[in-house]
């Protein structure tokens, strides 16, 4: 037992991972961290050697933590931080109208400096007065599945339109 609020970083690679989710809560974690990034190493073919790599995230990244944090989102009792493919403003947006609590970055600060978290949370703001929101508590989870115009969207079922439509492109 600790007197300090725990958060869990979690792997996206859980089979039930909603489950996993209401378990940490239950079982005490304050807050749950989405998702934790594993390092993969490669194989250095001149030197047949393993060799650790470091790719830095890309904000394609984003998409998975988004979807969990907008379908965890009033369901679990916890905080969601949303961790990876966090780069500008409009994804510290998209992070907190999907219902994060808290926006974690690293790979656009280490490339571009500390400064550019001055630069995120001006974006923010703008974004915000352009939208008419007074808060952050205000936006937060205003597009989770609780709150988007179409919560379909955030399962399974709307796989089907993305092919759909993909495919009519190429027809």
């Amino acid at each position: 037992t600790v007197s300090v609020p725990v958060a869990v970083k979690l792997s996206p690679w859980f089979t039930a991972l909603a489950s996993v989710a209401v378990d940490m809560v239950a079982a005490g974690a304050d807050g749950l961290v989405l998702f934790n990034r594993f390092y993969q190493p490669d194989i250095d073919l001149d030197a047949l050697d393993v060799a650790p790599t470091l790719e830095l995230s890309t904000p394609a990244d984003l998409r998975l933590p988004l979807r969990w944090v907008g379908l965890l989102h009033g369901r679990i009792d916890g905080s969601l931080a949303l961790s990876g493919g966090v780069h500008g403003s409009d994804d510290v947006v998209k992070a907190l109208l999907a219902g994060a609590d808290a926006v974690m970055t690293t790979s656009s600060v280490l490339r571009n400096g500390p400064e550019h978290v001055g630069r995120l949370l001006l974006g923010l703001q703008a974004w915000m007065a352009e939208h008419d929101y007074d808060s952050v508590a205000q936006m937060r989870g205003a597009m989770s599945h609780h709150g988007a115009p179409d919560p379909d969207a955030y399962e399974r079922a709307n796989y089907v339109k993305v092919i759909r439509r993909a495919a009519a492109r190429f027809v």
